[in-house]
């Protein structure tokens, strides 16, 4: 005899409401049976009230196990092969699970075929420009080098005052303000009112224009030169810090996003496109696990934009709780009081994170247990936590499902993304972690015609039993 998962789906269907209909027809006459044998005692009209009752409740309990089972073996396995789905050609990750879809005929065995089948295409049209991208992320990465070297504080602006560029030495003299983003404003660091003369003056003449100024906040002086790109769509900044009365951080890579050049700044985050938003991906590592009573150790943070994680704009920063850290949280995230001491204090800590994050939207793996720690502090730093904020255990219950498991080690398994075991309860390798799984939702939510942010809290409002949801 064969398997019941080998026979047919329309048969198994058939032999499903068969024995529904026998059940169904058993307790009908098993309850008319049980009256029948208290009429003598009872009278009449009490046991038919008796077989009514037994014969109702005995189909409520047949009706709610045959749910029970097509719960189980119909309805859950279709929404895992749908979000399973999504995952392997929006995200490029997971595979159809045969086991889980076993009771649902052909469907899983086509589903896997086709899968397989847009995979071998994707990866022959892959092949087919793998040499002429390698060659092209070679030239980039040659002509990031050289400018690397050159020894000239250069920033490349849009015509909406947004950088597009800076490279290593631009990166150490604007950190002293503010953490040098892509698409942030320039005047995050400079004083807008000699900057905009120095700006028109160039517009009206065409020419390089020099002026000195004085950082955003007073900290620092500059003297800077405007220069217009031949292509009219921005502008260059070349910084002398000559003047400059700090030592600037070490060199880092040239951070450059040219597509910037031509994009609109961004108007309401909520009705914008998912693409088009700018995300700051992160996570504390804490004295315990009581926001009441524990302290920041350690903040991680990267930045995430047309859904890619940006190279060098990251928070890697220990923070001094100013109280002893438990040897049972130092085993977890392996940070002591000894490698703390020095470090900057949470205000300071927060405040940095507060910068990075300046227009964007802030997203965390179980966001209430870090926003927590921020708002404690919010008063006594003088910061206003507005930012909309994204959780991915709600997004993972809106791609997956409620009933799944939704803890970060899980999502990585189902989203194919790696934690190196050393990276694993560390801020940083927690938050670069989550952008990846985030930059692998987000073209699953636009799958599903969840495009702009509004509509992605919307959904994820509905599995707050889950989390509470912060906006």
């Amino acid at each position: 005899m064969k398997p019941l998962h080998r026979l047919s789906l329309r048969f198994r269907n058939f032999l499903f409401f068969a024995f529904l209909a026998l059940a169904v027809i058993m307790a009908t006459f098993g309850a008319l049976y049980l009256g029948y044998r208290r009429a003598d005692e009872f009278g009449t009209a009490s046991a038919f009230t008796f077989a009514g009752v037994v014969a109702l409740f005995s189909q409520l309990a047949i009706i709610t196990g045959i749910w029970f089972l097509f719960d189980e073996n119909i309805a859950r396995p279709i929404e895992r092969l749908a979000a399973n789905l999504r995952a392997k050609v929006h995200a490029k990750a997971g595979g159809i699970d045969k086991h889980d879809g076993r009771y649902l005929g052909d469907l899983v065995e086509a589903t896997e075929s086709v899968t397989r089948q847009l995979s071998t295409s994707t990866m022959d049209q892959a092949s087919a420009v793998a040499h002429e991208t390698a060659r092209l992320n070679a030239d980039k990465a040659r002509l990031t080098a050289l400018l690397s070297e050159i020894p000239v504080a250069m920033v490349l602006v849009n015509p909406n005052h947004q950088i597009v560029l800076y490279d290593s030495q631009a990166a150490g003299i604007l950190s002293q303000v503010s953490p040098p983003r892509l698409n942030a404003s320039i005047f995050e660091y400079f004083q807008k009112g000699p900057f905009m003369e120095a700006y028109e003056k160039m517009l009206e003449t065409g020419d390089e224009q020099g002026f000195s100024d004085r950082s955003a906040h007073f900290q620092f002086h500059f003297d800077v030169r405007i220069k217009p790109l031949d292509s009219g769509d921005g502008y260059m900044l070349v910084i002398d810090d000559t003047h400059a009365d700090f030592a600037p951080d070490a060199a880092r890579p040239v951070v450059f996003d040219f597509e910037l050049m031509q994009s609109e700044a961004t108007g309401d985050l909520w009705t914008a496109n998912l693409n088009d938003l700018t995300f700051v991906v992160f996570d504390t590592e804490t004295t315990g696990l009581q926001p009441h009573k524990d302290e920041i150790v350690q903040i991680g943070a990267v930045r995430v934009m047309k859904s890619k994680i940006v190279p060098g704009e990251q928070i890697d920063m220990l923070v001094d709780p100013e109280r002893p850290i438990p040897a049972a949280s130092t085993k977890v995230h392996g940070i002591s009081d000894a490698m703390v001491t020095g470090a900057p204090t949470v205000i300071p800590a927060i405040k940095k994170l507060y910068s990075f994050a300046s227009g964007a939207v802030l997203v965390a793996h179980n966001a209430p247990f870090d926003m927590a720690f921020l708002h404690n502090h919010e008063k006594e730093a003088g910061l206003d936590w507005n930012h909309p904020i994204l959780d991915t255990v709600l997004l993972s219950a809106v791609l997956f499902g409620r009933t799944e498991v939704h803890t970060l080690d899980a999502l990585c398994d189902r989203l194919d993304v790696v934690i190196p075991p050393e990276l694993r309860h560390t801020a940083l390798g927690d938050a670069h972690a989550t952008a990846e799984v985030l930059c692998k939702m987000l073209a699953m939510l636009q799958s599903r015609g969840i495009a702009t942010l509004a509509e992605a809290v919307a959904e994820a409002k509905t599995h707050s039993r889950l989390l509470k949801d912060l906006n």
